[in-house]
């Protein structure tokens, strides 16, 4: 029996953050996720969600859907969606860590740091919208 994804559409703005990241947090709690995995999902979550409230829509006021459901192997499937700018934040390369602080640009180290903390992402531009797939195991990167 296929499984019905749990969904939430909230306007793309900051004070969506705290109900966002309430409904993933329950969507990883039920699959069964550890508190240290809770946390780093949320860390996850809070990048990727403010980034499309800062830079998805310079203009317009817009919104972000995140759905969630287990998948068959056991990880947690989330999806983000947004019909703003079109952008895909795995194209952005990783900071250069060894070089000294003074050297480095601004910004990229949230990216990096969800590329880190999640084994598979992947996204898509589809129906002019923005959609990030994140494939969150039960257990944090070794």
């Amino acid at each position: 029996m296929a499984q019905i994804p749990a969904h939430i559409r909230l306007p793309a703005r900051i004070d969506s953050l705290n109900p966002l990241l309430a409904f993933v947090r329950s969507c990883a709690e039920r699959q069964g996720l550890g508190q240290e995995r809770l946390q780093e999902i949320d860390l996850v979550m809070e990048e990727i969600l403010v980034n499309i409230f800062n830079y998805a829509y310079p203009d317009l006021p817009g919104e972000v859907e995140v759905a969630c459901r287990p998948a068959d192997d056991g990880r947690l499937l989330v999806e983000v969606a947004d019909a703003g700018v079109p952008y895909n934040i795995l194209s952005r390369e990783d900071p250069d860590l060894k070089a000294g602080i003074e050297e480095r640009s601004i910004g990229g180290l949230g990216v990096f740091f969800v590329k880190q903390l999640v084994r598979d992402i992947h996204y898509r531009r589809e129906d002019d919208r923005n959609i990030l797939t994140l494939q969150i195991d039960s257990e944090p990167r070794p």
